[in-house]
């Protein structure tokens, strides 16, 4: 039960292909860090790859057959990709599945106010944070405005060393007495964290901005010149905030850690270090006897609802439009393909931090460097809303892996007691499917930078397809 760390057993080769993964992985948290820009860069690769949209397929009405691309996007949200096996579908899938969004904070949608000399943004904060951990730092505002035309406005502001960034501020230590005697949850309150996005009362015309030196216009309001602002860069109007979703993220790129470089630091990494993974494998993935399938969906952090979240049915009506251009599809069928299917449920664990050690169990903890990890149950106060995988389940991924070389570890998600957390494990699960809990283990989880490290990413990137080659459970 010795824990070995995977570095350890890389020659120059694989220390090569682990380092060079992690650029491709680092690069995609700078490109995605939110769930509609995930969705963008994983259909540009994923076509680039030979993939195919599901929607044309069924215009057309082409069959699908073994070794076929296909996918379909929800909402420009989740996704999700079948690559067609040469076995009957209603013997089951090999299913990868994560989550793309992140906590992080939203803009309301009636945001934009001036207080004393100050324009803010109202927000709400979206999934489970320290609202204390985004004070004082460089924020960027991601995400679309769509106009009652229709017209799609992206924004994408504080990520260009040219751009202006924007910050929530906080009390200055030396009138922080009373503050300081607050608890952790209370010290900054959720609607304290608004935007600040200027404070000037006075706009520079469209003019100036092209290079004409004119005199800068002066407003009766600090409001007026910030939406004049807004106007003249982009567009948009007070009224355009109402069908917007913007989200307010930490500014600047993804980076190497540590004097070795053998971490990565950056946004995001709840879930993105296994949907990157998740992806990539999906996209190496050969013709297999079992179809493989990839979800990558929204609405996890904040209990996988909505029509974007697993709750929802698109991947279940996905897959009956799949089964039925492959020849294949019945009710019957359907059901029995979902049954029989398997299921790692692409998440991240917490790594052990000895900073914090008395809330880990030191025996049943995932760490840095050690390997792909399974969580056989998440959950809080004895197990509840966990999936709890089943032992035979687990004896046979075991020899999936141990034949494929991939470094792996077992966890639980610290002390019981302690706390705890869910995953989108349960939700596959309902379909009588074998699922377990399997991904990268992260330091600092759900703060605005989050800690991985390169070993783990790429043994999961290795574990994922060695599983999606893997055989069928029908013995089980």
């Amino acid at each position: 039960m010795k824990r070995i760390n995977a570095w350890m057993t890389y020659d120059l080769e694989m220390q090569k292909a682990c380092l060079d993964f992690a650029e491709g992985y680092r690069h995609f948290l700078d490109v995605s860090k939110t769930e509609r820009e995930c969705i963008d860069y994983f259909v540009e690769e994923a076509e680039r790859q030979g993939y195919r949209e599901l929607a044309d397929l069924i215009r057309s009405g082409e069959a699908l057959k073994a070794g076929d691309k296909v996918y379909m996007v929800w909402m420009n949200k989740s996704i999700v990709l079948f690559r067609i096996g040469s076995r009957p579908m209603e013997e089951g899938l090999n299913i990868l599945g994560a989550h793309i969004d992140s906590p992080r904070l939203d803009v309301k949608q009636n945001p934009l106010y001036e207080d004393t000399g100050l324009a803010y943004l109202d927000t709400h904060y979206y999934g489970g944070i320290k609202k204390y951990q985004y004070v004082t730092l460089p924020l960027a505002i991601h995400g679309v405005v769509v106009k009652k035309t229709g017209e799609t406005v992206i924004l994408n502001v504080g990520e260009d060393e040219d751009d202006p960034v924007f910050f929530v501020s906080d009390l200055l230590i030396h009138l922080s007495k009373d503050q300081m005697q607050k608890t952790a949850a209370q010290v900054i309150e959720g609607e304290a964290l608004d935007l600040i996005v200027g404070s000037k009362p006075i706009l520079i015309t469209a003019e100036t901005r092209a290079g004409v030196k004119e005199e800068e216009e002066a407003k009766e309001d600090l409001k007026g010149a910030i939406l004049k602002i807004l106007e003249m860069n982009y567009g948009i109007a007070e009224e355009d905030f109402e069908s917007a979703e913007l989200e307010i993220v930490p500014a600047g790129r993804a980076r190497d850690a540590g004097f070795d470089r053998s971490m990565i630091l950056g946004y995001g990494q709840d879930d993105r270090a296994c949907a990157y993974p998740s992806f990539m494998a999906q996209m190496e993935a050969d013709v297999c006897e079992r179809t493989s399938c990839t979800l990558l969906v929204d609405k996890e952090e904040i209990g996988s609802v909505g029509a974007t979240g697993m709750k929802s049915r698109f991947f279940e009506y996905a897959l009956a439009e799949v089964m039925n251009l492959a020849g294949q599809y019945s009710e019957l069928a359907l059901r029995r393909c979902l049954a029989n299917s398997c299921m790692l449920s692409s998440d991240v664990s917490a790594g052990f931090d000895p900073s914090y050690a008395s809330v880990f169990d030191k025996k049943n903890v995932a760490y840095l460097g050690c390997g792909m990890c399974f969580n056989k149950y998440t959950g809080a106060r004895g197990k509840s809303g966990s999936n709890d995988a089943n032992a035979e389940y687990i004896a046979h991924l075991r020899g999936i892996f141990e034949e494929a070389g991939v470094r792996t570890q077992t966890a639980e998600l610290g002390r019981v007691d302690q706390g705890g957390g869910g995953t989108i494990a349960y939700i596959l699960a309902r379909y009588g499917m074998n699922v377990i809990d399997c991904g990268v283990p992260v330091l600092s989880m759900h703060s605005p930078w989050e800690a991985s490290s390169k070993a783990d990413l790429y043994e999961t990137f290795r574990g994922y397809g060695a599983f999606l080659k893997g055989a069928s459970l029908r013995n089980i």
